[in-house]
């Protein structure tokens, strides 16, 4: 069976990436790779999700540092591959032998839940102008999200009434559930899903959002977006997702950014790049024209002799460094427009011109 890639490499990140580059690298990758965006691939997506899946997790990531794959799938003994240990299919059997793992260490990952789930993140994409994403912009975002509750402030109770201990888990916000397996009686622990792991529930439940501590509304957000952002980056903006039910932190808010063409420039790194046409007599005896930058107008030296396809530079004036005051520079590629209809005396000129030269040949002649 052939080897599958290492999963730091699939995401693009180091071995010593923390959770939140982990996560980042995901979701950029993810939103490149899905299969219902134009050029996505299924592979790709599945495998990015597989490789997610474990190096998100902390039992699972330290699993597949140590032993690889198998360790990942709670077998670091080989054996035959995923679901196997010294050669017994534990699949056969009912049941993954990482999910024994998990149960022997309290269930989730060997790690205990207790408070307020945190709510989800969201995402979104907004366009700006060439020259906002030079120098920076403002802009508002209108979505629909989960919110906090008004009326209870998010905590779900009935404004008066107090929040008591939960019932089903005795205020530990986590249930533990007995499983039978091959091996005996195993135990699992998980969220409690009468009080989401808060430990409490309302005494008296809100009566506009009847407890959930939430309600889905439109809420419009201000994003500041930095000078010199390029097309594709994505701003997380801590806090500003959905909110969970029961109260707890809002999730984040990922706003990808998509800059719209510009006609008279193009972008490249911290530089940018325009055309100018000048006159052959001008390209010949040198001049000084006006040249369209994001700045506005700015005077530029034709240096005489310049050829056609010279590239000019205007220090200073491209795209800021994103965090810096400095920027790139505006590069202007000169373009000698030739004549493709003379005058007698623009003739008579040019074939003088070509005589003294020394040009054996006339291109002009008639």
């Amino acid at each position: 069976m052939p080897t599958k890639r290492d999963y730091y490499d699939i995401l693009g990140v180091s071995k010593s990436a923390t959770p939140d580059e982990i996560k980042r690298a995901y979701r950029k990758q993810a939103m490149e790779h899905h299969p219902d965006k134009h050029g996505g691939d299924d592979a790709n997506f599945k495998e990015l999700g597989e490789a997610y899946e474990t190096l998100k997790d902390p039992q699972k990531r330290a699993g597949y540092d140590q032993y690889g794959q198998a360790g990942a799938q709670g077998n670091p003994f080989g054996g035959g591959g995923a679901g196997q240990a010294g050669g017994f299919d534990f699949n056969g059997a009912g049941f993954d032998f990482s999910d024994i793992l998990n149960q022997f260490m309290g269930g989730s990952g060997g790690q205990a839940h207790r408070g307020p789930a945190q709510g989800r993140d969201l995402e979104v994409s907004i366009t700006i102008e060439f020259i906002d994403a030079v120098f920076g912009t403002e802009s508002d975002i209108t979505l629909s999200l989960d919110d906090a509750c008004e009326h209870c402030k998010g905590n779900g109770a009935e404004p008066g009434s107090r929040l008591k201990t939960c019932a089903t888990c005795k205020g530990h916000g986590q249930v533990t559930r007995v499983q039978q397996t091959i091996l005996g009686a195993m135990q699992q622990t998980g969220v409690c899903p009468t009080c989401s792991g808060r430990g409490q529930v309302p005494e008296k439940p809100c009566t506009v959002c009847h407890g959930a501590g939430v309600m889905r509304r439109s809420k419009t957000i201000g994003i500041k977006i930095p000078a010199g952002v390029d097309d594709g980056a994505t701003m997380r903006l801590s806090g500003k997702g959905a909110a969970p039910k029961g109260g707890g932190a809002k999730g984040d808010l990922y706003v990808q950014i998509r800059v719209r063409p510009d006609r008279r420039f193009v972008r490249s790194g911290r530089d940018i790049h325009s055309e100018a046409k000048i006159a052959m007599a001008d390209a010949a005896l040198g001049t000084e024209i006006e040249v369209e930058t994001v700045d506005g107008n700015v005077t530029l030296k034709i240096p005489a002799g310049t050829q056609s396809g010279k590239v000019l530079r205007l220090t200073g004036r491209g795209v800021p460094v994103l965090g810096r005051t400095n920027r790139g520079d505006h590069l202007v590629k000169v373009n000698v427009d030739i004549p493709t209809k003379l005058s007698a005396k623009q003739r008579q000129l040019l074939e003088e011109f070509a005589a003294e030269s020394g040009s054996k040949k006339s291109f002009f002649k008639r």
